[in-house]
C-alpha cells in the first residue's frame, strides 16, 4: 500500500520539480496509470518517469506501507477480550525483537484496527506524543471525507523540554488529519512544578472549557506507559524525570495512561505527581465509552496487565507475545 506523505528531511528540489516529481507519483499510485501512459500524458521519456518514481520514493513524498490483515489471531484476540473484559483486541507479529520491528508492527495493525473503527467516531480524544503512537497515525489512511462534527480532542498536556512538548499538538493534528476532524488542541505542559499552578493554569478560559470537551468524548485513543521510559523516549526529553519515578516506584505504581499512573492490579496510584498533571482526570478517562490502548514488548508487560485490569483501556492492541504472556499470568 503506498500513499503520499510529507518527506521526513526538506526535499532538495526546486518548487516546480517537486511539483512533477509530485504529479508523476500520484499519477502511478493513486490513479494507477502504468508509466508508459504516464510519460504519454506528460510528454516525458518512460526514463525520466522511471526516475521520477524513485526520487519520490527517496524523498519521502511516497511512503510503503504493509498493512497487517485483521483477525490474524482471532484465538488469541478472542481469548484476551475474554479474560480481561475487554470490548476488542488486535494481536500484531513483529518480524523481529528489536524496538523498531515492534513499532512497525504496533503501527500498522493499530492504523488497519482504528480506519475501521473510528470510521463512525465523532468525539475523539488521543493522548501525548509517543513513537507508538505516531508510527500508527504515519500508517493510517485517510479516514473518509471531512466532518464539520468530528473533532480530535488532545488530552494532555505536552511532556518533556519545551521543543519536545510541541510534538503534542503536532501529534493531534496529523491524526485530526486522517480523520477528516477538526483538532481540538490543549496548548498546556503535561506536568507543572505545584498544584497550585496547574489550578491557575486550568482557570484560563480556553482550557478550562477542554474539560467539557474530555467529558463529552466517545473514543480515547493512547498509548501505555512503563515506569521506566524507553531509551528514545528518555533522550528526548518526553519522560517523567528520576525524582518522579523513584517516587512512583515507591508507591506501587508499574505504568499509566495519559499520566494518570496505576499499580498492578490496575488502581490509581496518588502521589503528588497526580495534582500537578495537565490533563484528563482518571475518573474522566475511565468513563469514555472506547478507550483504545496501543502498547506491546516484555518492557511493559506489567503496564499493560494494569491497564487492562485497572479498566484504563478496553480496547488492546498489542504483540502476540505479550498477549500470550498475558493470557499465562496467574
Amino acid at each position: 500500500m503506498t500513499d503520499p506523505a510529507s518527506p521526513a528531511s526538506p526535499v532538495p528540489f526546486t518548487d516546480e520539480r517537486l511539483s512533477l516529481v509530485t504529479k508523476v507519483a500520484k499519477l502511478y499510485h493513486e490513479a494507477g496509470l502504468r508509466q508508459p501512459e504516464i510519460a504519454e500524458r506528460l510528454n516525458l521519456s518512460q526514463s525520466r518517469v522511471s526516475r521520477l518514481l524513485k526520487q519520490a520514493a527517496e524523498s519521502g513524498i511516497v511512503r510503503t506501507v504493509v498493512v497487517s490483515p485483521a483477525g490474524l489471531y482471532a484465538d488469541i484476540e478472542e481469548a484476551l477480550t475474554e479474560r480481561f473484559g475487554l470490548i476488542d483486541a488486535v494481536v500484531a507479529e513483529p518480524i523481529a525483537a528489536d524496538d523498531l520491528s515492534m513499532l512497525a508492527a504496533l503501527g500498522s495493525a493499530a492504523a488497519t484496527y482504528l480506519e475501521s473503527a473510528l470510521s463512525t467516531a465523532e468525539r475523539i480524544g488521543i493522548s501525548s506524543w509517543s513513537q507508538t503512537l505516531l508510527t500508527t497515525v504515519n500508517s493510517m489512511a485517510p479516514i473518509g471525507p471531512v466532518r464539520a462534527s468530528r473533532e480530535v480532542v488532545q488530552v494532555l498536556g505536552g511532556v518533556g523540554r519545551p521543543d519536545v512538548q510541541v510534538q503534542a499538538n503536532h501529534l493531534a493534528d496529523q491524526f485530526a488529519r486522517v480523520m477528516g476532524a477538526t483538532p481540538r488542541f490543549f496548548p498546556a505542559p503535561g506536568i507543572v512544578g505545584s498544584k497550585a499552578a496547574r489550578d491557575a493554569l486550568m482557570d484560563d478560559r480556553y482550557l478550562g472549557s477542554m474539560v467539557d470537551q474530555w467529558r463529552d468524548l466517545n473514543t480515547l485513543v493512547a498509548g501505555i506507559g512503563a515506569l521506566e521510559p524507553s531509551t528514545l523516549l528518555a533522550s528526548s526529553g518526553n519522560a517523567v524525570d528520576q525524582i518522579e519515578t523513584e517516587a512512583l516506584q515507591a508507591a506501587g505504581a508499574v505504568g499509566d495512561v495519559c499520566l494518570r499512573f496505576f499499580d498492578q492490579a490496575g488502581e490509581l496510584v496518588r502521589t503528588d505527581l497526580n495534582d500537578r498533571v495537565l490533563g484528563i482526570t482518571s475518573e474522566t478517562l475511565r468513563a469514555i465509552p472506547r478507550r483504545i490502548g496501543i502498547a506491546g514488548g516484555e518492557r511493559k508487560h506489567a503496564a499493560i496487565r494494569g491497564a487492562v485490569l485497572g479498566g484504563w483501556v478496553n480496547i488492546l492492541i498489542t504483540d502476540r507475545a505479550t498477549a500470550l504472556q498475558l493470557l499465562t499470568d496467574s
